[in-house]
């Protein structure tokens, strides 16, 4: 009888650690993600494939092949969270909700910044009519491209307003962290698609500059990243997202008959910061 007392009571202790451990564990603040609102704000880095960009209006119509451009940074500025000032960075807001444990979906923008580079030598194919300076017939020819010429940036900015749909996993038992309530570390991945609004800065055959906002086409977009989560409710994330963008309507000038169409791939290098919670 004893026996079955003593190995009775030591059942009951087991059980009631165990069911103390299980009510830790699902008492956790970080163990789910279902329910839960995010937003973040950061800045990041591009790099650009080569792209042909071609230029149509009364009079010419002409291809520059190739073209290279590059981003404009801005590095470690107070501007970041300046509220006059924060579209001068290249930046990058999100704001989403977790479906369920796992997923989420996000809307956002980024901030990219497309410049074309100056003084670049690239071959031209087409006809240019409408100024006597510039007036010539190309054949696959090459050309410095002068400001005089032609001045091509989406510098307020390259805006990508998009849609994403992400997978999150917590992998801090990876790093032998036990409380994810004071740190933990998720691996993310997802897939993004959205709309290009860029505002486009260009001088063109020497017509009056243009700079406005404008829809001027598509992207998508894949990443994958690596999300810090502090006391529950503040993160740093940092990405790499590759993409594609199509924009076959971009306005170069004040007047709707002149306009330009590229394409190209961008890669992206992001680091933000953020919170996450429940309403």
């Amino acid at each position: 009888m004893k026996n079955l007392i003593l190995s009775s009571a030591l059942l009951f202790i087991t059980l009631s650690v165990f069911s103390q451990e299980t009510i830790k564990i699902q008492d956790k603040y970080t163990a789910h993600n279902k329910g839960k609102f995010f937003i973040s704000w950061g800045g990041n880095r591009e790099t650009y494939s080569k792209s042909d960009i071609t230029f149509k209006g009364i009079s010419y119509d002409f291809t520059i092949h190739n073209a290279t451009a590059h981003d404009k940074p801005k590095g470690w500025h107070i501007d970041y969270i300046n509220p006059g000032r924060m579209t001068i960075p290249q930046t990058n807001f999100r704001m989403g909700y977790f479906v369920n444990d796992h997923y989420s979906i996000a809307i956002g923008v980024d901030h990219m910044k497309y410049v074309m580079t100056q003084n670049q030598t690239a071959n031209i194919t087409g006809y240019i009519g409408t100024r006597p300076t510039f007036g010539n017939l190309y054949n696959n020819t090459p050309v410095v491209l002068t400001e005089n010429f032609l001045m091509f940036e989406h510098t307020d900015g390259l805006n990508y307003v998009n849609t994403e749909i992400s997978r999150h996993d917590d992998i801090s038992k990876i790093f032998s962290i036990e409380d994810t309530d004071k740190i933990q570390i998720n691996l993310t991945e997802g897939v993004g698609v959205g709309m290009l609004y860029p505002k486009t800065n260009s001088t063109l055959l020497g017509k009056e500059r243009h700079d406005d906002f404008h829809v001027s086409g598509y992207g998508a977009s894949v990443k994958a990243g690596l999300n810090l989560t502090f006391f529950k409710h503040f993160y740093i994330q940092t990405e790499i997202k590759g993409g594609y963008i199509n924009m076959p309507d971009i306005q170069t000038t004040n007047s709707d008959d002149d306009w330009a169409s590229q394409e190209f791939f961008f890669f992206q290098k992001i680091i933000a910061f953020g919170g996450i919670f429940r309403i």
